[in-house]
This record gives structure tokens, sequence and C-alpha cells, in this order.
């Protein structure tokens, strides 16, 4: 009878952006992780969160600070969190579901026992009856319609904001699960270190990031997209605004560093498998998902840094939040893949 008077919750709690799953209804939220505060007299309160907060970026007078409460996939300010979260929770309940939710939230595979108690009693917190917790790249393995429960190894690599998540699964069990915490947001810094660097250009991060957007690629040399963009800071030199055009030789230039320190840790974790299921992989290939697979020949380049096949799912942003819904509906069958918070 409680399924019928309450909403299960899938969220995928992320670095960037949160999604939120309903089920029964599917993805009813996917807005960024952000929370505008403002202090007044010692005192904190929230105004906005989300797609709201986001749009203050940059532009907020001194009382009012846009804080990013989640740094490498994990809580760094709890209070601003937990109104997040019960914001996001108030939005995604259904005027019949009047009793707290049941809801499972993704945390980076490298979340240590504090940080994943962090989330779990933040999320109790913010007004839920029962919070379960998993692993994003196990949710993406499953949201990535990946064989997991066959006898064969499968790998899969999230790459979110905070954090590049790499899970290894055979049987229906979890053979391995690591994390590094480098991703879309190291990509960001990279370019804003690259156009100062080689432009005497200061740009924001709202700036990386659409540069990254719009025209990041992977690819130096042909066969990449082929997108000039041109953007507008303030010059170091003389602190006069300046335009400059990144072609995409720049700005593939500019992630090569990042791209390496991934391509490590991916060759890393191969070598750590067992020689049956690293021979698994090698034959299947590996799967990459978050929004780091969007960046234009992203897999394409690890394919040839790795040696290993790499295929991108349809909608690979989705992946987590789609393997965490199917968790929530199969939770008898899939109890083994819970973490303990």
């Amino acid at each position: 009878m409680a399924g019928v008077f309450s909403d299960d919750i899938a969220i995928d709690l992320g670095t960037v952006n949160t999604l939120v799953h309903v089920v029964g209804r599917g993805v009813i939220l996917d807005e960024p992780s952000a929370v505008a505060v403002r202090t007044m007299g010692g005192v904190r309160e929230v105004l906005a969160v989300g797609l709201r907060a986001k749009a203050m970026l940059g532009r907020t007078p001194e009382n009012i600070e846009l804080i990013r409460p989640l740094r490498d996939g994990v809580i760094a300010d709890f209070v601003a969190t937990e109104e997040m979260l019960r914001q996001f929770i108030k939005r995604a309940k259904s005027k019949f579901g009047f009793l707290r939710p049941r809801i499972l939230i993704c945390v980076p595979a490298s979340a240590t026992p504090v940080e994943r108690r962090a989330v779990y009693e933040t999320a109790v917190s913010s007004g839920s009856r029962r919070v379960y917790l998993v692993e994003e790249p196990v949710a993406a393995a499953i949201g990535a319609g990946m064989p997991i429960d066959e006898p064969r190894g499968s790998m899969v690599i999230d790459m979110g904001g905070g954090t590049t998540d790499i899970a290894v699964l055979s049987l229906g069990g979890v053979l391995q699960a690591r994390s590094l915490r480098c991703a879309g947001n190291a990509f960001d810094e990279a370019i804003i270190r690259y156009v100062r660097r080689r432009h005497q250009l200061l740009i924001g991060e709202a700036n990386a990031e659409r540069i990254k957007i719009e025209a990041g690629t992977a690819i130096a040399g042909g066969g990449g997209r082929d997108v000039d963009i041109h953007i507008r800071g303030r010059d170091l030199k003389n602190g006069r605004p300046k335009s400059i055009v990144l072609t995409p030789a720049d700005i593939a230039e500019a992630l090569d560093q990042p791209i390496d320190a991934v391509t490590d840790f991916i060759q890393r974790s191969l070598e750590d498998l067992p020689p049956d299921i690293a021979a698994d992989i090698c034959e299947k290939g590996i799967c990459l998902t978050g929004g780091g697979a969007l960046i234009d020949g992203l897999d394409r380049e690890f394919e040839r840094r790795v040696g290993v096949k790499f295929t991108v799912p349809e909608s690979p942003m989705h992946c987590v939040i789609r393997g965490s819904a199917t968790i929530l509906e199969q939770l008898d069958q899939r109890q083994h893949l819970l973490l303990t918070p």
C-alpha cells in the first residue's frame, strides 16, 4: 500500500547536474547542482536552486553567493545540498504521493564511508522514508543495457562533472569499482589555463563550459569536429576586452592533459583485472557514458591510446539515472548492488 501512496524516486546527484526520476513517470527534473545563498547579519537564506541559481553565475552582489554544494561527486556543503534535495524532491512528488518517498541515490565509486554517510543523512533529512545508495558506474552499466548478469566481464566508464568512474561487472556482481577525480570540470579548467597561457586572455567557468559543449573535440587532426569558436574575455596585459578565435586544434591541445590522466587511469584498471576478465573486455570493448561521452571524438581518442574498442550508448548522460530507476524497480533482485551507508 505504501507504494500506492508514495513516489519511488531515483536521484543522480552529480557535481554539475542533478537528475530526478520518478518510477512510472520518467525523468522529470534535470537541473544544475547549484544553490544561490544570501547572507544577511550572519544568517544564510537560500534564494534559488537549480536553473534559477545558475542563471546568477558571475552576476551576484557581494551578499549573494552561488554555491556548488557538491565537489568531485561528494557533498561539500551539507546545508545547501539538503535544501537543494528538499526542493527537488518536493517538485518530484505527485499530489497523490502524500507519504514520504523511497529514494535511491548514486555516489562515486571512490566515495568513503564518511562521504556515503553524509549523502545518506542529507537525503533522510530532506524528507525520505528509506534511502538506498548505489555506485554511479554500476547504475550506468545497467542504464546502458550492458549484459551484467552474463558470466563475462563488462566494463563501463562514466565521465561526469567531478569524477570519472569505472566499474567491471560479471554474473550480476561488481568485480571492480574505482574513481578518478578528473572529469568534465577538469576539462573546463584545462581550457581556462590554455586560453590564459596561449592568448593571455582571462575567461570564466561559464565561458569555458560553453566552449567545451559547442566546440569540444579530442582529435587534433582531421576526422574531428571542425568548428571554430569566437570567445571574448579580459586581456591580461592591458585589462581591456579582447576577442580571439579557437580552432579545433587549439581545443584538442587544451584537453590533452586531462585526457591523458583518464587514459592512464583506464590502463591501470585494465592491468589490475584477472586475465580472463581482461580478455572479455578486450573482445567486447568498453562502454563510455556520462556527459564526457558527448565530447567529439573522445571515444576514438581513448580507443587509439588504450587499444580497446569504445562504444557510446544512446543518450549517455541519462545512463546513470536510467540504471538507478531500474535498480529501484527491481530492488529485491538487485539488493546485492546496494551500498551500506
